[in-house]
């Protein structure tokens, strides 16, 4: 599923409608806290939790009141069509929609505490209860270390080829490779009953790379079970501390070289003399990371 950059992430979300599944949750940030998706979605049996859209007002005086930063609302459909449906589409959805606003104070070690509102589909407070949904809307962190996993630790930062069907088998590769170091570790834990969280997917991934080698050279089908079995073992002995709240800056620890772009031709290219003090994208602040 290929778009341009300019193409917003709703665009490609609809389009994975029809792969969603009765029972499923949409979890997803301000973005897809909007009007089309929390009116579409609730009829084919998939709800969805996100974060409030900042330009929304929420005033709790005017909602049913369920308990204290939890209260149900109704919106209505606004008067401009969605750049996401078409004109059939808009004119089917319902003129009005009830939905759930839960507010919350996060308090973070070493930072201000924040306010969050949640916006959700999911109306029934005894069925779902608002610390349940709180704490499901906090592992969504989750994801977003995921995707450092694709693109830092598997090598995903940049695609190699160059043609749009050569880049999506690139992509494609790599997300096998993912979900395989992920079956690992989900073996893992079913086997010896760790917590996922505590199981390191670096870790699972050298572990892996090295037990392959050595299953590969085994030469009775025994010998490969054992050395399975001893992996599977390592990985859930191997286990992450413990680390609440733990911050994950957005930082790179190594520095740039200090090299211009290479922004033409090689044969055009011209090389600066004193390129060893030159770096065109460097901050202002250059002298301090030094």
């Amino acid at each position: 599923m290929l778009e341009s950059l300019r193409s917003h992430d709703l665009r490609l979300f609809h389009r994975l409608w029809e792969f969603l599944e009765k029972g499923d949750i949409v979890l997803g940030d301000r973005a897809f806290g909007e009007y089309t998706t929390l009116a579409e979605l609730p009829p084919q049996g998939v709800d969805v939790v996100a974060r409030l859209h900042h330009q929304r007002k929420v005033d709790f005086r005017r909602a049913k009141h369920l308990a204290k930063g939890d209260g149900l609302f109704v919106w209505a459909k606004g008067c401009m069509q969605s750049h996401i449906l078409s004109a059939k589409q808009w004119r089917q959805m319902p003129a009005q929609i009830t939905v759930r606003i839960i507010r919350f104070t996060a308090a973070i070690r070493g930072f201000r505490n924040r306010r969050v509102t949640l916006v959700s589909t999911l109306l029934d407070p005894q069925l779902y209860p608002a610390h349940q949904i709180i704490a499901l809307y906090a592992r969504r962190w989750r994801l977003e270390l995921c995707l450092r996993d694709l693109k830092t630790t598997l090598g995903l930062e940049m695609l190699r080829c160059h043609s749009p069907q050569m880049a999506e088998k690139e992509l494609l590769v790599y997300l096998i490779a993912h979900n395989l170091v992920r079956c690992l570790m989900a073996q893992a834990v079913a086997r010896y009953q760790v917590d996922l969280e505590r199981v390191s997917f670096k870790g699972s991934l050298d572990a892996l790379r090295q037990y392959s080698a050595a299953i590969g050279q085994a030469r009775t089908q025994k010998m490969r079970r054992q050395l399975w079995e001893d992996l599977l073992l390592n990985l859930a002995q191997d286990l992450v501390p413990r680390r609440p709240d733990r911050r994950e800056p957005r930082a790179v620890k190594r520095r740039p070289k200090a090299y211009p772009l290479l922004n033409q031709p090689r044969h055009q290219f011209v090389e600066i003399s004193h390129r060893a003090r030159y770096w065109k994208g460097r901050p202002r602040n250059y002298r301090s990371l030094n």
